[in-house]
């Protein structure tokens, strides 16, 4: 089963959308029509560990700091992990879930003040 085709993200009040580009058995890619944006799952099976990967990548065109007189293109992600005990040995999707909302709420508190702190330096 896929995810919707096409995505979208809204990142500072502007909705991109987000068509898939690339899929195999275990990864989907989609992207903004300029390149810039991409959201991809990702699931890896090992033998006692599966990890599910939400990514979001994001880029930019941006003055090199080196020499001002050119632009570069830089980039960002952002992404969860769900590292998981292998299928049958370890949590149901119900307690999954229920790890996840109680993350998702510890870290969007307080007008997301929990990330302020962290991407501050703090710990």
């Amino acid at each position: 089963m896929s995810f919707t085709d096409p995505q979208t993200i809204t990142i500072s009040a502007v909705t991109s959308p987000l068509p898939r580009v690339e899929t195999d058995d275990r990864k989907a890619v989609y992207q903004s029509a300029d390149g810039l944006i991409a959201l991809s799952a990702d699931h890896s099976v090992g033998k006692a560990r599966t990890r599910h990967v939400l990514r979001v990548d994001l880029s930019k065109i941006a003055p090199d700091p080196f020499r001002p007189s050119e632009n570069t293109k830089v980039s960002m992600s952002e992404y969860i992990v769900f590292d998981v005990p292998a299928v049958g040995a370890g949590f149901s999707i119900t307690e999954q879930l229920a790890l996840w909302t109680g993350f998702k709420t510890q870290i969007t508190a307080s007008s997301d003040l929990l990330i302020s702190k962290l991407l501050a330096g703090e710990s």
